[in-house]
């Protein structure tokens, strides 16, 4: 029976070693993989995404600091834990790794309950950050359209012009989830939703085929770049819809649609109603919310 489905990537050029590691913790069930030398590593890392790490120093062509290197510069992998394996325990070594941004650092030759141990503390210890970040998410602040009073309540104007507008209408961390490897591109969204931008232009941004980001994203958030895209004009759709009086295509055009009809069809899948009906239920349950007040 599996005691783990973490994937832990090993990078070593000795096949015996390798292969007893990548063995050993299949056995504990690990999905575990394998990489006979750093730029194979970097592929597999950057293609499968691996929970952890683990790497040989000292390998032909490119050795485990360049392997780190690369890693930590790629947002996809900056934040992977990486524990570096090798025959050197050097002071002037141990300390190159760490400078470098490593999580750990084992010496070889090490038992398979080493490495486990060595394992089980770093994934525990990204694990408490991921809990972090969804803490640090529920409490940042909530939409403005989350609650139909937070617009006047924070001193938005109805009716205010489309620049202030929009770079009022919602911190980007209340619609995207907190994933370290994505930011940038969410970042990206965030700034150019309005631009009428599209996959090809996320892509292009951060440095990947279309292709390849579509499945990156899809597999850390089970939805895709466009779609992400579409919830972000969604979100300010609602905002200008509830907060001001401008016609629906000029909402449309703000948002980035160049035809008001794709508008209209994709927030009715959204939200089940037509910009114009959703806006009056909505304008008049804030009006009765004010009144409260």
């Amino acid at each position: 029976m599996c005691e783990s489905s973490n994937k832990i990537l090993v990078i070593e050029d000795d096949n015996v070693t390798r292969n007893l590691y990548l063995k050993g913790l299949k056995v504990k069930g690990f999905d575990a993989i394998g990489a006979d030398n750093g730029l194979a590593g970097i592929q597999r890392a950057q293609d499968r995404i691996p929970d952890l790490v683990i790497c040989d120093i000292t390998m032909p062509d490119m050795d485990g600091y360049d392997v780190l290197t690369t890693l930590r510069r790629d947002p996809v992998t900056a934040i992977i834990p990486f524990i570096f394996l090798t025959g050197s325990s050097t002071r002037a070594d141990v300390r190159k790794a760490m400078e470098l941004g490593a999580d750990d650092y084992l010496t070889k030759p090490s038992t398979l309950d080493e490495l486990l141990k060595v394992i089980a503390t770093r994934l525990q210890k990204q694990a408490t950050f991921q809990d972090w970040c969804a803490i640090q998410f529920e409490k940042a602040p909530k939409s403005v359209f989350a609650d139909n009073t937070t617009a006047i309540a924070v001193g938005i104007p109805v009716g205010v012009d489309e620049a202030s507008s929009r770079e009022a209408i919602i911190p980007d961390s209340s619609i995207f989830p907190c994933i370290p490897q994505l930011k940038e591109v969410f970042d990206f969204i965030e700034a150019h939703y309005h631009e009428g931008i599209t996959l090809c232009d996320v892509a292009v941004a951060v440095g990947y085929s279309p292709a390849y980001l579509t499945n990156r994203v899809a597999k850390q958030t089970g939805e895709t770049v466009n779609c992400w895209i579409v919830k972000r004009r969604m979100a300010g759709a609602r905002f200008f819809l509830q907060n001001n009086n401008e016609t629906i295509e000029k909402i449309a055009k703000t948002l980035g649609y160049q035809d008001v009809s794709h508008f209209s069809r994709q927030f009715r899948q959204h939200h089940g109603l037509p910009p114009q009906a959703w806006r009056k239920e909505h304008q008049l349950g804030s009006q009765k919310q004010v009144k409260l007040w």
